[in-house]
């Protein structure tokens, strides 16, 4: 599925989504960097059990990106797939949300499409070849009350990733999204018990995605066999949005 020599960067890899991409592709033999901010000793355990090597900045920032990205590659060597996962929210019904709560979630979760890509679509351009998998939501097409800037953040990500698809294209670097639905995440986990019930009887499979089920679905965009995909959002959401 994959050439020897992929090498991979994950943001927001340490934990949730992002670790099970960063496992999907590691158990496929690439070589797999992660980004956190803040993750502590959950950085510190991950980065020992897993042999991956762990950077920490800040994926709204510009130029910390910039020296983020050039010490993955001075550490692994040229990044050929980048998986683009961090992300925040801050929910609350629009009509009480502060700018704080909209610029912090649109700052990460959009801004760092930018942030981070920018520093690597260069070299993914001359080398004539690169994946770009960015992580989206269920809940950029569906709708979400009290996520109005999350949703607006994850439609973003889908408009993002298919202009950058058409302008790539020509060089061999496909970018897609993945819009999962509910996962098994702490996230998820931290949720009201009513509250995931409710959740659950939207769902036609009746249960939540296990994160492993996504990373192999980042890990086959990912792949040389996904060279055709390209533009192209994928949902995994167990029917909660169907068409």
């Amino acid at each position: 599925m994959f050439s020897n020599s992929r090498k991979a960067l994950v943001t927001g890899g340490i934990q949730g989504l992002g670790a099970a991409a960063a496992h999907a592709l590691a158990d496929a033999e690439v070589t797999v960097a992660v980004t956190h901010l803040g993750g502590g000793e959950t950085a510190d355990a991950f980065g020992e059990t897993t042999g991956m090597p762990v950077f920490e900045w800040d994926v709204s920032d510009f130029d910390a990106c910039a020296k983020g990205i050039a010490a993955v590659e001075q550490a692994i060597g040229p990044i050929d797939i980048l998986v683009n996962n961090a992300g925040v929210n801050r929910d609350g019904m629009f009509h009480k949300m502060d700018r704080e709560a909209w610029d912090a979630v649109l700052r990460v979760d959009l801004g760092s499409m930018f942030n981070v890509t920018r520093h690597v679509i260069g070299g993914m351009r001359e080398r004539g070849f690169g994946r770009i998998i960015n992580i989206s939501s269920v809940n950029a097409a569906r709708g979400q009350a009290g996520q109005t800037n999350y949703c607006a953040a994850k439609a973003g990500v889908e408009g993002f990733s298919r202009a950058l698809a058409r302008e790539c294209a020509g060089k061999d670097i496909t970018v897609n999204a993945v819009a999962p639905g509910y996962a098994d995440t702490e996230m998820v986990d931290a949720l009201p018990d009513d509250i995931l019930e409710s959740i659950l009887e939207t769902v036609p499979k009746s249960r939540l995605a296990d994160p492993k089920e996504i990373g192999r679905c980042i890990r086959f965009l990912a792949s040389d066999e996904a060279g055709f995909i390209t533009g192209a959002t994928l949902p995994v959401n167990g029917g909660l949005r169907m068409g």
